[in-house]
C-alpha cells in the first residue's frame, strides 16, 4: 500500500486554508481541496499494515476509534498515489454514500489510529477522502443511478440529516420507492441548518440532494410527522418507516437567571444564523452577536462554531467556558494508541479569534452558577467559579471541586449555551408511541426495529448525540434491516462487507 518508504520521505501535509483575516468577512468555505500531487504524496505515506485500525470502527476509552463505516482507506490511499483516481472513487463509494460530507466536517478518528501516528503524524486520510470525491464530480464520474426495476414496496423515512439520506439511498438503490419528511424548507437536517457555511457550504448538501432526487427519492419538505402529517397515516400509507430524526433536544442550564432575554441554546443561533446566510430569515438582532460581548459555555464543535459565527456577525468580544482541562500537546501514557489522541487543538474558530483578539479565548475548569440582569430582563453578566476535577471519595467517578475564592462576573450580552443534546424532542416519540430509554428510541442496534411494527429508529435518534460517520453507519444497517424485513432477505452490504 503506499509507497513503501513514503512515511519516512514525506511529512504530513494540510489543507491549504484561506487566511482567518479575509475569511471572518465572508460565510464561505475556510478550507480548500488538496492539489493531487498532495494528495499523492500524502497517498504514498500509508502504510503496508497487517492490521489496519483506521478502517475499523470501534470504542476505545469511551471515544469512537477508527472509520465506522469501515472505509477502505489503505486501498483508496494507494489507489491515489498511483494515480488511479476513479479506482479509488469506486472503492470509496462501496463503503461512504456522502463522502464530500465526511471529507468536510467528519473529527476523523480514523487519523488518531493510523499506524504512522504511533510514532509521527498521521497520513492526511480527511484530505484524501475530499480530494476523491472532489474529482468524482469535477470529472463527471458521479452520475444518478436509476434502479433498473421497482419493487412495490414504500418506505418513509423521517429526517433528512445523515442517517435518514443514507437510509434512503441504499433503499432506493434495492428498488422501494422511498419518500424523506423533513419539517424544514431544505432537506439536509443539521448538514443544512446546523454546520455553518464555513466548514460546508449549502450548494454541496443541495447538489447531493439534488443527485437523490433524480434517483428517484422523493424529499416532502416543510412537513413537520405528528403536526402536518400523523403517525398513523404514515404507518397505513408505507409498508415500512424509519425514524432518523436526530437528538436535538439539547442540554438547559437550570441556574439562577436562565429565564433573561439573551441567553439562547447554541443550535437556535446556528440554525438562525445559516437561514440569515441562504436569505431565508431576516437578520434577528436578538440572535445576533455584532456589537455584543458573546459568551459560550461548552467545549464541543458546536461551541467552536459559535465562536466563528459570532466573529463574522462582528462580536465586540468572545469567550469560551470549558469545565474540563486543557488537553496536553501530546497523548499521555494512558491515552495509548490506537485511542482517538486527546491532546490540544486550535479549531478554525479559536485560530480566527486568537488573531483577532491576540489570545486563546478558552477558559478552563470553570463553571457558570447564576446569570444576572438588566432591569429590562436582559442578560447582563453571569456569575463563575473555578472547579478542579478530582476523583471521588469512594474513586468511582471524577467529581468537580470548587476552588475557594475563585468567584468572578463576566459582561454578556449574549450567552450560548452548547453543552450537548439530551435525546429525541418528545412529538415524535407520543405520535408513534415508540418506547424511549434515556431520552432516545429503544432499538436494538443491529435490528433497529422499534417496538411498533415496522417502525424502525437510526442515527442519533436511536444512538444519541454523536458522529456523521456514525449516522451513515446506522443509516445504511438500518437499511438491510428494512430492506429484509420487507423482502424476506437483501441484497444490501452491510458495514465492513466490502472488505470481504
Amino acid at each position: 500500500m503506499g509507497k513503501k518508504t513514503g512515511f519516512m520521505e514525506f511529512e504530513r501535509e494540510h489543507a491549504a486554508e484561506r487566511d482567518p483575516r479575509q475569511r471572518i468577512a465572508d460565510f464561505k468555505e475556510y478550507k480548500r481541496t488538496v492539489p493531487d500531487e498532495q494528495a499523492q504524496r500524502q497517498g504514498a505515506r500509508c502504510m503496508d499494515c497487517s492490521i489496519p485500525y483506521c478502517s475499523m470502527g470501534m470504542d476505545i476509552e469511551g471515544s469512537t476509534t477508527g472509520c465506522p463505516l469501515y472505509n477502505l482507506i489503505p486501498e483508496w490511499n494507494d489507489l491515489v498515489y498511483k494515480g488511479r483516481w476513479k479506482e479509488a472513487l469506486d472503492r470509496l463509494l462501496k463503503t461512504n454514500n456522502f463522502p464530500e460530507f465526511t471529507g468536510k466536517v467528519c473529527p476523523a478518528p480514523c487519523e488518531g489510529s493510523c499506524t504512522v501516528a504511533i510514532s509521527d503524524d498521521p497520513v492526511a486520510i480527511k484530505d484524501i477522502e475530499l480530494a476523491i470525491i472532489d474529482k468524482g464530480f469535477e470529472e463527471g464520474w458521479i452520475q444518478p443511478r436509476v434502479p433498473h426495476k421497482r419493487t412495490s414496496k414504500k418506505v418513509a423515512v423521517i429526517g433528512s440529516g445523515p442517517a435518514g439520506l443514507a437510509a434512503a439511498d441504499q433503499l432506493n438503490q434495492v428498488g422501494h420507492s422511498v419518500t424523506v419528511y423533513e419539517r424544514s424548507s431544505r432537506a439536509g437536517g443539521l448538514l443544512t441548518y446546523g454546520i455553518p457555511n464555513m466548514k460546508l457550504e449549502k450548494h454541496i448538501v443541495q447538489r447531493r440532494i439534488n443527485l437523490l432526487e433524480q434517483e428517484g427519492i422523493r424529499f416532502q419538505l416543510n412537513t413537520a410527522v405528528g403536526t402536518d402529517i400523523l403517525a398513523d397515516t404514515l404507518k397505513a400509507d408505507y409498508d415500512a418507516v424509519l425514524i432518523c430524526t436526530g437528538a436535538a433536544k439539547p442540554i438547559d442550564l437550570p441556574l439562577p437567571g436562565r429565564d433573561l432575554n439573551g441567553i439562547h441554546f447554541a443550535m437556535d443561533y446556528l440554525t438562525q444564523s445559516v437561514k440569515e446566510t441562504l436569505g431565508e430569515a431576516p437578520v434577528d438582532p436578538h440572535l445576533n452577536a455584532k456589537d455584543k460581548n458573546v459568551i459560550v459555555i461548552g467545549s464541543g464543535d458546536t461551541g467552536a462554531d459559535c465562536v466563528a459565527t459570532a466573529l463574522r456577525q462582528g462580536a465586540k468580544s468572545i469567550s469560551q467556558f470549558s469545565r474540563s482541562l486543557q488537553f496536553p500537546f501530546q497523548r499521555e501514557p494512558l491515552n495509548e494508541w490506537p485511542a482517538y489522541p486527546r491532546v490540544f487543538s486550535l479549531e478554525y474558530g479559536h485560530e480566527e479569534a486568537k488573531m483577532l483578539y491576540g489570545e486563546d479565548i478558552r477558559e478552563y475548569e470553570i463553571q457558570t452558577r447564576s446569570f444576572k440582569g438588566n432591569a429590562d430582563g436582559t442578560v447582563r453578566s453571569l456569575y463563575t467559579e473555578r472547579a478542579k476535577k478530582i476523583r471521588d471519595e469512594q474513586r468511582r467517578q471524577f467529581v468537580y471541586e470548587e476552588v475557594p475564592d475563585s468567584g468572578e462576573e463576566w459582561k454578556a450580552d449574549l450567552v450560548l449555551v452548547a453543552i450537548g443534546f439530551e435525546g429525541v424532542e418528545n412529538s415524535v416519540l407520543d405520535d408513534f408511541g415508540v418506547e424511549s430509554s434515556r431520552g432516545v428510541i429503544s432499538a436494538e442496534y443491529g435490528k433497529f426495529a422499534t417496538n411498533v411494527e415496522g417502525v424502525f429508529a437510526a442515527g442519533d435518534a436511536r444512538r444519541g448525540q454523536s458522529l456523521i460517520v456514525w449516522a451513515i453507519n446506522e443509516g445504511r444497517e438500518a437499511a438491510y434491516e428494512v430492506d429484509r424485513h420487507l423482502m424476506g432477505t437483501s441484497v444490501l452490504p452491510t458495514v465492513g462487507a466490502a472488505s470481504l
